[in-house]
């Protein structure tokens, strides 16, 4: 039996800079050169929002947020570890963030994503997401996909 513990941490934590490592690899294998361009995007400075998911003490996966406006915050750096995937890790994450962002006063969500990152575009939906418009600084770059969720 499996035990999944969620912790609240930042972006400072060792198990979160290793699986943010480990997600910028499988992002350059799935989107080779064009990472080049969302690498900039994706640098997460001190951040007091993040959340890892164990599965029996193993850092398995993880997600964040930061301010978006006065109203919204912004989710990022979503991943799952692949021998983890498939197991709700990620919509779990999600919720947790989801929940602290409402208990900071924040009243919806934004986030980008990639058209290949397969799993995100089933996840989002399925979790009560909109499509919206490209926002910035995704609003040129043909394979952004983003998206909000009132909360």
């Amino acid at each position: 039996m499996n035990t999944i513990q969620l912790k609240r941490t930042t972006s400072a934590h060792p198990d979160f800079c290793m699986l943010v490592t480990q997600l910028d690899h499988d992002l350059r294998i799935r989107n080779g050169e064009m990472m080049d361009i969302y690498d900039q995007h994706n640098r997460i400075e001190a951040i007091d929002t993040v959340v890892i998911a164990y599965v029996n003490n193993t850092p398995a996966a993880c997600g964040c947020f930061k301010p978006f406006d006065d109203h919204a915050v912004e989710i990022k750096r979503m991943f799952v570890q692949p021998q983890f995937r498939g197991k709700g890790l990620s919509k779990q994450v999600l919720q947790a963030l989801e929940n602290w962002a409402r208990e900071s006063g924040f009243t919806y969500t934004v986030l980008e994503t990639g058209k290949k990152q397969v799993e995100a575009l089933s996840l989002y939906p399925k979790a009560g997401y909109l499509e919206i418009p490209l926002y910035e600084p995704y609003v040129n770059l043909p394979d952004s996909v983003c998206f909000r969720k009132k909360l």
